[in-house]
């Protein structure tokens, strides 16, 4: 019975309550008939018992010479009107005047008479020539002295036939609320064999205990939706990953502080593929896809913070690389030109132009490092003022820009100002003046960058930090001034966007 599935087990067990309950029903049902029956045959036996002792032929016949010859007949038709077993009158010896047994006439009565020769009649189940019977026993008066008994019974098999005949009924209702517990029960176990796919109970137990380490253990995030989008299920994962309260199973996605877009994308039904969605302090990848027949939305989500850090980081160095390639070609360019000079015998022209172009590279490189503690940092803003040179932009750090050591991550502080100088260079490309500003200032409160440029600006009601939204035409924009938004939070500061003759931003970061 181990193996049975739960299903299985719980029809037997049904089943067999159901038996058992059905089984005592009809046998109290029995019993209480049984008990109704030989009191209605005991009362049926002392009213007609009493009314043959009250009958004047009765009273008559007894101090007559020939009681039996007159009470006999008599009896006879009584019983077989009434349908008693038997109907005895006899003296008050005992001496019977009448039986259905012919033979038995004559003979002395079986059963007890004390009471009735006192004038009191009464009722018994006694043992008789006719076998165990119910019967009543009444004495019969005249001029105030009893001078005979009437005795009227009902035998225990005729009482038994009738019984049988009530019960029969309640048997056959017994045996179809039988049918329909059973199969009902029966109904309710193939719901339960589908619901529980037909596991043991021990089977079910280890599938419930993988289900719940798997989702302990799993790094990624999970979320069950039901129809109503309220969660059904969230592992410890997506715990993490969204900051979810404790009690957020239950509630609605719109209602656990979840980033705008993606409780759009959630509560619009739309399967997801791969989607980036920023927290404040994550980039998530998100995949949905719906169960069954609409029955809920099954949620995963994995943390691509890290990974999204060192593709900025990369993309980074790629502009570093192509900033020395830059550098590199106008290098030669320039060599070519004083090699040049030198053959055609002017050197002192070659040496004056050798000068001038190393004092202008060395008066950046010199202010850049000089005025920025990590390097890291420092090496982005040269690599962004080649690039911007590239593309015909004057990218000019402010000569009082200063970066200390404030304890902020160079990992941050690369995704902030990398992602504003691109954007302001993508601006003031498409400018007449074709320049970027960039200051920052170490305070004691903490470090205010400001990256202003040549652009257009920002138009009214322009949502910078929001994911996807750009000025930029194509898809594929809109995710590097969410990412600054992102640090900016991560690092706790604000950021502030105004306008000049372009966008101003302005980054505040606390120590």
């Amino acid at each position: 019975m181990k193996q049975w599935s739960l299903a299985r087990q719980l029809l037997v067990v049904q089943v067999v309550i159901v038996g058992l309950l059905v089984a005592a029903g009809a046998a109290l049902a029995w019993a209480d008939v049984a008990d109704r029956a030989e009191e209605s045959s005991a009362a049926e036996a002392l009213a007609l018992a009493r009314a043959i002792a009250a009958s004047p032929t009765v009273t008559q016949a007894v101090t007559g010479s020939n009681p039996t010859g007159v009470l006999q007949p008599y009896t006879e038709q009584v019983r077989a009107d009434t349908g008693v077993d038997f109907i005895t009158i006899m003296s008050p010896d005992g001496i019977r005047f009448t039986h259905p047994n012919p033979a038995e006439i004559g003979g002395h009565f079986l059963g007890n008479t004390t009471d009735a020769l006192a004038g009191r009649a009464f009722t018994e189940t006694y043992t008789g020539t006719l076998g165990p019977s119910v019967r009543a026993v009444v004495p019969v008066f005249s001029a105030g002295r009893v001078v005979g008994l009437v005795s009227a019974g009902i035998t225990l098999s005729a009482i038994s036939a009738d019984v049988a005949d009530r019960v029969l009924p309640l048997i056959l209702v017994a045996a179809l609320v039988l049918i329909l517990g059973a199969a009902a029960t029966y109904l309710v176990s193939r719901r339960l064999r589908r619901q529980t796919g037909g596991l043991a109970p021990a089977a079910l137990s280890r599938v419930i205990g993988y289900h719940e380490s798997i989702l302990h253990a799993v790094r990624e995030g999970l979320v069950l939706l039901d129809r109503d989008h309220r969660v059904t299920l969230a592992n410890d994962g997506v715990r993490t990953l969204l900051d979810l309260p404790a009690d957020a199973e239950g509630k609605r996605v719109d209602e656990l502080g979840l980033p705008p877009a993606m409780v759009a994308r959630l509560l619009s039904d739309t399967e997801m593929h791969d989607e980036l969605h920023l927290t404040d302090t994550r980039v998530l990848v998100v995949n949905s896809s719906t169960v069954g027949n609409s029955m809920g939305t099954v949620v995963t989500l994995r943390d691509r913070t890290d990974l999204q850090a060192l593709t900025g980081e990369l993309d980074t160095v790629r502009g570093f690389a192509e900033a020395l390639r830059a550098q590199a070609h106008e290098a030669a360019n320039r060599l070519h030109t004083v090699v040049s000079l030198v053959e055609l015998g002017r050197p002192s022209e070659a040496v004056e132009f050798a000068t001038g172009e190393l004092a202008i590279a060395q008066r950046l490189t010199d202010q850049v490092v000089g005025a920025v503690a990590e390097p890291v940092l420092a090496a982005l803003l040269l690599g962004k003022a080649s690039d911007a040179s590239e593309r015909g932009v004057d990218l000019v750090v402010d000569p009082d820009t200063e970066i200390g050591d404030l304890g902020i991550p160079a990992r941050d502080l690369v995704t902030i100002l990398g992602n504003l100088i691109d954007n302001a260079v993508d601006a003031a490309a498409d400018s007449a003046e074709r320049w970027v500003r960039v200051s920052a200032q170490t305070t004691a409160e903490g470090l205010v960058l400001r990256v202003a440029d040549s652009g257009g600006g920002l138009p009214d009601g322009s949502r910078p930090f929001e994911r996807g939204w750009s000025t930029k035409p194509g898809g594929t924009h809109g995710l590097g001034l969410a990412l600054v938004g992102q640090a900016v939070r991560r690092a706790g500061g604000t950021v502030e966007v105004g306008r000049d003759v372009g966008a101003v931003f302005t980054v505040r970061l606390p120590r």
